[in-house]
């Protein structure tokens, strides 16, 4: 988890292994979300001890609270989501593995994509990058939920930093 640390005057301290000093620049599943997931799986752990009376009751609601707990986790492993390093020469992403870094040059297309879900339309970002030394386009793509806010909110962001390569024709 990066944390940025600010001086007296509430200015951002420079950090190496922190890349983002603005908070605005950097998405993530929103904390009131990820304290209800762990407090409704810690809750469903209790009411499968105290009170399912059945042995396939308490199996079933301790595998939701088991589901519960473990998105609970990965969305506090994963903080923040994205973000843009200082100066706007790339994006931060933290997966389960750790942070990778992609650099601007690396950003092969940015886009929006609305996704059919559940009759209507709904907006995902869509990330290709494509690192040295790698002959395919590594696909990403953030949801709401990833980001904690509209993933069209994000491009324009990213848009604004010059992140987003201009569209090219693919074969």
């Amino acid at each position: 988890m990066w944390i940025n640390p600010v001086d007296s005057c509430g200015e951002p301290v420079h950090n190496p292994e922190n890349p983002v000093h603005n908070p605005e620049l950097a998405w993530s599943t929103p904390t009131g979300a990820l304290i209800a997931t762990g407090v409704g799986g810690v809750a469903m752990l209790l009411a499968a001890a105290a009170v399912a009376s059945d042995p396939a009751g308490r199996v079933l609601i301790g595998l939701g609270a088991l589901g519960l707990l473990v998105i609970t986790a990965l969305g506090l492993r994963q903080r923040p989501r994205l973000a843009v390093l200082d100066g706007a020469r790339g994006i931060a992403v933290q997966r389960l593995t750790g942070r990778h870094e992609y650099q601007a040059s690396e950003l092969s297309r940015v886009r929006i994509v609305r996704y059919p879900r559940l009759g209507r339309r709904v907006p995902m970002l869509e990330i290709d990058v494509r690192p040295p030394g790698v002959d395919d386009d590594k696909l990403m793509i953030f949801g709401r939920w990833d980001l904690g806010t509209d993933p069209t909110d994000v491009f324009e962001a990213l848009a604004g930093r010059g992140l987003v390569p201009p569209e090219r024709p693919r074969p």
